[in-house]
């Protein structure tokens, strides 16, 4: 019987969670995910859980913030000025904003803190900090 190795592309269901249960991505109802193992496609954790599994084997595993998203970082957590934001915007606690990097890309923010004229803004992942458990199913190796 083979078994996922680097390089096979492989259909998987899978349900990931949180420390406290909740659900923060699943596969279930909808059509399998496929990516190819060890291209870089996922988490570094994901990518090992995978790696070893025959079709039809289910499991469970869970991933620390290292090997997912990575620990929360304080220096992606920054304090800007109102006037740094479009003057139409009422900033909110949890809105997310899209901002231009230095290197030419787009970064996701968020904002967690109005104080009269600062607002504070989080760079991180939404899951950076977070060990990840996923509930995996592989269907299909290629």
């Amino acid at each position: 019987m083979s078994t996922a190795q680097a390089g096979n592309t492989v259909k998987i269901h899978y349900k990931g969670t949180l420390e406290d249960g909740s659900i923060f991505d699943t596969s279930v109802g909808r059509d399998p995910f496929e990516f190819v193992l060890g291209s870089g496609m996922v988490i570094p954790g994901f990518d090992t859980g995978v790696t070893g599994m025959a079709v039809g084997e289910k499991k469970t595993i869970t991933i620390p913030a290292a090997e997912a998203y990575g620990e929360h970082r304080d220096d992606m957590v920054i304090d800007v000025s109102r006037t740094q934001l479009p003057p139409d915007m009422e900033p909110e606690v949890g809105m997310m904003l899209m901002a231009d990097t230095t290197e030419g890309g787009k970064a996701q923010l968020k904002i967690v803190e109005v104080n009269g004229d600062s607002v504070k803004l989080d760079g991180n992942h939404p899951l950076a900090g977070k060990a990840l458990t996923f509930e995996l199913e592989l269907l299909e190796i290629a």
